[in-house]
């Protein structure tokens, strides 16, 4: 008999006669279960907005403009266009990771579709960024600086942009799996929070920086296609 992890979100879909979705596309679920809670926090935190931020405001200011300065800092003014973009990914990235770290819930980036899914979608804005920026010329950057050497840099620079998918997502995927998979051993072994407080610390740690390693790769990237070749 197959057997599958207890997750409340299964649990959840069964009751409504979803279970077999459930089941087979647990990532998406929980991919759908992070989409309501940030939309829910936006909401909460964005709430009642005024000239003189009051306390949920300030946090929402705090995580907003932190990430804006991040982005500018690599890209420069004309990064604006894209920072919903960023901002999103990185929410995202963050609370899918910080899921798996709640008893009876899963990680939606620790599968392997999500990442990738994530990886295409950046690779895709990149380059309908450098197409918006320089037009039919943004071909030049993957030509390289000698044209004679242009057939060579080509080949070069097709397969480095197709590798940033696979990086993107086999590392976010890789980091994040191998913590839901220490995580659940050690719950089985030692119960819920005694022993495992210190992988859980750890796990924090990754969850936040393997989203900011993501969504800075991405953000140099978009830089990278905004510049002029040479």
């Amino acid at each position: 008999m197959e057997q599958h992890h207890f997750f409340f979100l299964t649990k959840l879909f069964e009751a409504i006669g979803w279970g077999g979705f459930a089941h087979h596309y647990p990532q998406v679920v929980h991919s759908w279960f992070v989409m309501l809670v940030l939309i829910v926090g936006a909401l909460i935190l964005g709430k009642g907005l005024q000239l003189i931020p009051h306390k949920k405001q300030n946090l929402l200011e705090l995580i907003i403009g932190g990430l804006e300065d991040f982005m500018l800092s690599v890209t420069g003014p004309e990064g604006r266009a894209f920072f919903p973009y960023i901002a999103t990914l990185f929410l995202y990235i963050l609370v899918s990771n910080l899921l798996g770290l709640v008893p009876g819930f899963f990680s939606p980036t620790a599968n392997i579709n999500t990442t990738i899914s994530l990886a295409v979608c950046t690779f895709v804005l990149t380059h309908a960024i450098g197409i918006k920026y320089h037009g039919i010329k943004y071909i030049k950057h993957f030509f390289g600086p000698v044209w004679a050497l242009a057939p060579l840099m080509l080949v070069i620079e097709l397969i480095g942009h197709l590798a940033r998918v696979m990086s993107l997502s086999i590392r976010l995927f890789g980091n994040i799996f191998a913590k839901e998979t220490i995580l659940g051993i050690l719950f089985a072994l030692a119960g819920f929070y005694l022993a495992p407080l210190p992988i859980l610390l750890l796990g924090i740690l990754v969850s936040l920086i393997q989203a900011l390693v993501f969504t800075l790769l991405a953000t140099v990237y978009f830089a990278g296609a905004m510049a002029d070749a040479h």
